[in-house]
């Protein structure tokens, strides 16, 4: 109660950050209390590490996830993510966290069943201290800096890890420019999940066919160039890709090529909508994401052929949000 009424809450009830709580978090660091990461937007007050700590306690980590914690908040402070921007934007977005490397299973995350879904302790309030800090460093409150016209879930906490021993594909870190085996977060804009649903396909030819008209109705069917996105493919359809010979970087380059349409398709007055690209584009052809825009995961239970799709907050452009990657360092 007494958090709650400083503020200090999202909500959900906190653990007080008494000094004996937040000195035994800070043991899970070999960092200085006061390393300054950064001015944190919105407000840019100086973000430390003892700051960091004091949200972790909040939310509910062990002293083993700092960490990770740090590195995603160097991460949501790097410009090219933009946290201001997704802060103060109305749309739905907030940070999701995606960790790469061995750290993830030395502290329990879990990439497997219901991965981005409740349950996990380090999954959860690792998502929700990067919440915490945004808020109470940052000033990132809703109704205030924080705009959103909905939210999403999401906005308490958004954290899973990839199930690299489970995959046959190279892991996201590796994509992001990283060797495989290093212990890193990325940080994605995101909302919530849009589930993508294929009980059927049996071939690559035809799941990739579902998974790009689902990109494709992203934010609205008729709306080119749509926001960067973020598909997470199950265990079962990545199975019937790899049955079929395609890896990660076939599926990344089929999808792209399907995310080209003639601009007729989705003009304004298409499918009886106002939104729409320019007729001037008649003729022409567009695309539903920016060449950098897609990135792939592979996560959740070895049942189900259910895919999704976290969308982001804009087409990632240097106007606007784009991923970072960020080692994280003990």
């Amino acid at each position: 109660e007494a958090c709650d009424e400083r503020g200090w809450s999202d909500g959900l009830p906190v653990v007080p950050p008494t000094q004996e709580r937040v000195l035994a978090m800070l043991e899970g660091t070999t960092r200085a209390a006061d390393e300054v990461l950064g001015p944190m937007p919105s407000n840019l007050d100086t973000c430390t590490v003892e700051k960091v700590a004091i949200n972790a306690v909040m939310a509910g980590c062990r002293p083993e996830y700092m960490p990770v914690v740090l590195a995603a908040i160097e991460a949501v402070l790097e410009e090219d993510y933009c946290l201001h921007g997704t802060l103060a934007t109305t749309r739905f977005v907030g940070p999701v966290v995606i960790v790469n490397g061995p750290i993830a299973q030395q502290i329990g995350m879990n990439g497997k069943g219901n991965a981005l879904g409740q349950g996990n302790r380090a999954n959860a309030t690792i998502g929700r201290a990067v919440q915490l800090a945004v808020r109470n460093i940052g000033g990132g409150k809703p109704q205030g800096v924080d705009r959103a016209t909905l939210g999403n879930p999401g906005k308490l906490t958004y954290c899973f890890c990839e199930d690299e021993d489970g995959s046959a594909w190279e892991p996201l870190v590796v994509d992001r420019g990283l060797p495989a085996g290093t212990n890193a977060v990325t940080v994605f804009a995101g909302f919530g999940l849009q589930g993508v649903i294929d009980d059927k396909a049996r071939s690559p030819e035809e799941l990739v066919e579902t998974f790009a008209t689902s990109l494709r109705a992203v934010d609205n069917v008729n709306k080119f160039p749509g926001p960067d996105c973020l598909l997470v493919v199950c265990p079962e359809h990545e199975n019937t890709l790899m049955e079929g010979g395609w890896d990660k970087a076939r599926l990344h380059k089929e999808l792209m090529a399907r995310m080209v349409v003639p601009a007729e398709s989705v003009m304004r007055g298409t499918h009886g909508m106002a939104e729409g690209v320019n007729p001037k584009l008649a003729g022409k052809t567009v695309s539903k994401l920016v060449p950098t825009g897609l990135l792939i995961v592979r996560a959740g239970g070895g049942a189900g052929k259910f895919s999704g799709i976290i969308a982001g907050w804009t087409p990632g452009t240097p106007e606007s949000s784009r991923p970072v990657t960020k080692e994280i360092k003990s």
